[in-house]
C-alpha cells in the first residue's frame, strides 16, 4: 500500500533523529574515542594545504563544529550532571590534542599551545553550558530559551562567512554558511514538535541575520604603514579620505617621519590626502582580494 509506505518514509527521519539525539549510547569510552577522533580530523584539516581557505579548516579555528559535537553528547546523557561532565571531558581531551597532533608539522612547534589558552577558557565554560544544554531534551519553552543564544551565535557566524567569503569568492566557505544555518533548522526540528516554538525559535536568528546583512560593511580591513615616499612632516600634518564613506584614516608623526593608518569599510579605491601647511601629498588606497582575504594597497599619486 503506497500510503503506508509514505507514512513509513516520513516517520523514518524522525525515528533516526530521535535515536541520534536522545538514545545514542554515550558511555565514557565513547566520549574519549569521540574526542580523539574529532581532534585527529580537525588536525588533518589544519595541517593539509588542500584545506586552506575552505570551510573545513574553520573547524580548527571557530566554534560551529564544536557546538554540533557538544549537542550530540549533551542530549545523549541521562542527567544534567552527566551531560556537564562528559562534555567537559570531551573538550578537555580534544582541544589540546589538536595542537599536539600539529606540533611535528608546524614551524611554530610547541609554540602552537599559546593559542590553547582561549580554548581552555572555553572548555571551562562547557561545564555549566552543557548542564543547561541537557534540558534541550525536554522540548519545552525553557529548552527554546536555552537554545536561542546558541542559534544567535550560529546565525552571526553564518552571516560572517557569507559576507566575508561567499559574496566575494563564491562558493568559497558556502559549506560553512549552510552548516551554521543548517544546525539552527536541525535543532528546531529535532527538539520541538510545536510549530509555535519552531516559529519563535527561527524568528530570532533570522531577524539577527537580516539586521547584520543590512548593517554590516561590505569589507572591514585596515593597514598601518610608514607614509610612502618618506616626506618630512610636521606635527601640524593632517590626513583624510577624499570620500569618507569608504572609512577613515589617522596619522602619527615623530621626528618628521609619518605613519598612516587607513581603515576601509567598502570595497573599491579612494584617494588619501595628507596636508601639511601648503604642501599636499596624495595616495590611492585600494582594497585587494587575495587568497580568501581582503587587504589594502596604498600607492603614491602624482
Amino acid at each position: 500500500d503506497k500510503s503506508v509506505n509514505t507514512r513509513r518514509e516520513t516517520r523514518m527521519p524522525r525515528r533516526f533523529a530521535d535515536f541520534f539525539y536522545g538514545r545514542l549510547p554515550m558511555s565514557w569510552p565513547a566520549v574519549v574515542i569521540f574526542a580523539v577522533a574529532a581532534a585527529a580530523l580537525t588536525a588533518v584539516f589544519l595541517i593539509l594545504p588542500v584545506f586552506d581557505n575552505t570551510s573545513f579548516r574553520e573547524m580548527g579555528v571557530y566554534f560551529e563544529a564544536w557546538v554540533f559535537f557538544a549537542v550530540i553528547i549533551m542530549v545523549n546523557c541521562e542527567t544534567p550532571l552527566e551531560s556537564a561532565c562528559k562534555t567537559f571531558v570531551f573538550f578537555l581531551i580534544s582541544q589540546p590534542l589538536i595542537y599536539l597532533f600539529q606540533v611535528p608539522f608546524s614551524a611554530m612547534g610547541w609554540g602552537l599551545f599559546g593559542y590553547y589558552y582561549y580554548w581552555f577558557i572555553g572548555t571551562l565554560l562547557t561545564f555549566p553550558a552543557a548542564y543547561a544544554g541537557w534540558y534541550l531534551r525536554k522540548g519545552n519553552w525553557l529548552s527554546l530559551l536555552i537554545l536561542t543564544p546558541v542559534n544567535l551565535l550560529l546565525a552571526y557566524s553564518g552571516v560572517g562567512y557569507l559576507t566575508g567569503h561567499v559574496i566575494h569568492d563564491f562558493p568559497n566557505h558556502l559549506i560553512a554558511v549552510l552548516f551554521c544555518f543548517g544546525q539552527i533548522a536541525l535543532y528546531l526540528w529535532v527538539f520541538f514538535r510545536d510549530w509555535r516554538q519552531r516559529l519563535v525559535g527561527a524568528a530570532a536568528p533570522l531577524i539577527l541575520a537580516a539586521v547584520l546583512l543590512i548593517s554590516l560593511p561590505s569589507v572591514d580591513t585596515g593597514v598601518s604603514i610608514p607614509v610612502p615616499g618618506d616626506p618630512v612632516l610636521s606635527a601640524r600634518a593632517a590626513i583624510r579620505l577624499e570620500d569618507e564613506s569608504y572609512g577613515d584614516a589617522s596619522l602619527s608623526v615623530s621626528g618628521g617621519e609619518g605613519r598612516m593608518y587607513v581603515h576601509m569599510v567598502k570595497n573599491g579605491s579612494v584617494r588619501v590626502i595628507i596636508t601639511d601647511g601648503d604642501r599636499e601629498y596624495a595616495f590611492l588606497a585600494e582594497t585587494v582580494r587575495e587568497n580568501g582575504s581582503t587587504h589594502i594597497d596604498i600607492t603614491p599619486q602624482e
